[in-house]
């Protein structure tokens, strides 16, 4: 099965120098699963766009520093990509900008949220199961580096995973679109890196070691687990 992954996000300088970027990170993600797939990339935030929906298929769209509400030009073929994979039965997945893209292209909002930046390993309710999760969890850890958030769901959208400080942390549309708002493709390396070198500047300092906190004492996210959520829900669309 190829997956189709929508790059809408470059990494900074100073982390592009000592991470992989963020098609890379997701390919191991996915991997982690166990399950074969081939990947292609397309730089959307640079203008490429894949021809067709139907060149893959399974899609995904990553995170990116930018907000929806930007309305930069890349962003408009975008959504009208979104809204033409809504009508079949091709698989999407968004997570965090891709999460709040969705969002947006079929009829929610997304604003700079009141609450501030969630950052660290947050823990997120499971509201309601869906057969690609497996054994049923009652909650999942996973990193969490945004301060977007979805403030009004779409018409077709219903929740299947929520916390106190994000209640529409996972989104679901039918049986062919899902999206999260933490990035499960982050490695605590990686985490760590961006409150190192964004707390005290981007995000303020006091959240970004209380964030730091939260990754003590061998706190890790759920990676298996949500590996097997992405593999199996491409999986079985395809099926």
């Amino acid at each position: 099965m190829k997956i189709g992954i929508l790059e809408v996000g470059l990494l900074r300088e100073e982390m592009a120098a000592r991470f992989d970027p963020y098609p890379v990170m997701f390919e191991r993600f996915i991997g982690v699963s166990g399950r074969d797939f081939e990947f292609q990339s397309f730089c959307v935030i640079e203008g490429e766009m894949p021809t067709s929906i139907n060149a893959c298929d399974g899609w995904l769209i990553t995170g990116s520093r930018h907000g929806v509400y930007d309305n930069l030009d890349w962003m408009f073929p975008l959504q009208d990509f979104i809204r033409e994979l809504a009508s079949t039965e091709i698989p999407l997945i968004g997570v965090c900008f891709g999460h709040q893209i969705i969002a947006q292209a079929l009829g929610g909002e997304v604003v700079k949220s009141d609450k501030g930046w969630g950052v660290g390993l947050h823990r997120y309710r499971i509201d309601q199961t869906h057969s690609w999760m497996g054994e049923e969890s009652k909650q999942i850890g996973i990193y969490a580096f945004h301060q977007d958030q979805v403030v009004k769901l779409p018409d077709s959208a219903e929740v299947f995973s929520s916390s106190d400080f994000c209640p529409y942390a996972g989104l679901s549309y039918g049986n062919s679109i899902m999206s999260l708002q933490a990035h499960p493709e982050f490695e605590a390396d990686y985490e760590i890196a961006l409150l190192e070198t964004y707390g005290g500047t981007v995000v303020p300092r006091e959240v970004a070691q209380q964030a730091l906190d939260s990754m003590l004492g061998g706190n890790r996210e759920d990676r298996q687990v949500l590996a097997s959520w992405f593999a199996e829900f491409f999986l079985s669309r395809q099926r």
